[in-house]
């Protein structure tokens, strides 16, 4: 199995990142850092890993990457996003330019809070929420 898969098959808060060195010393990219939807020749279109800049810590559980499995996610997910909005008078009219749905719709496919999401540096929302996007246009919609 490939790096790339092993860590696509971890769960959220695990760091799974590999730290790019070789028995030669040269420094390579990380392979876990991938596009949502964008896909690879390991077959992880739909899943998205994000490698904090500096370990993020959220209600005392720190983390240097978290997996995104938007492939996992269904419709029942998406009509739970719209019904979870609607039910605190937020709309989204399109899911491609509403950054509520696209930080709803990356906390169930990484398995965490909205509320952490939202807590996080901007940059690293921005990746997150780009990816849920990413993911939504790749599919189709």
């Amino acid at each position: 199995m490939s790096e790339e898969n092993k860590n696509a098959n971890t769960t959220y808060g695990e760091n799974n990142a590999t730290d790019g060195a070789t028995d030669k010393g040269v420094q390579t990219p990380a392979p876990a850092a991938k596009s949502a939807g964008k896909g690879d020749a390991g077959g992880n279109a739909g899943v998205y890993v994000h490698r904090f800049k500096k370990p993020y810590e959220f209600e005392g559980k720190k983390h240097e990457t978290i997996n995104f499995y938007f492939e996992r996610l269904t419709g029942k997910d998406m009509i739970a996003i719209e019904n979870e909005m609607q039910a605190n008078n937020e709309y989204a009219l399109d899911p491609l330019l509403s950054r509520n749905f696209q930080s709803k719709m990356a906390s169930r496919a990484g398995g965490i809070g909205s509320d952490a999401l939202e807590a996080m540096p901007f940059q690293e929302f921005n990746k997150i929420t780009n990816a849920a996007r990413n993911f939504l246009i790749d599919t189709g919609y």
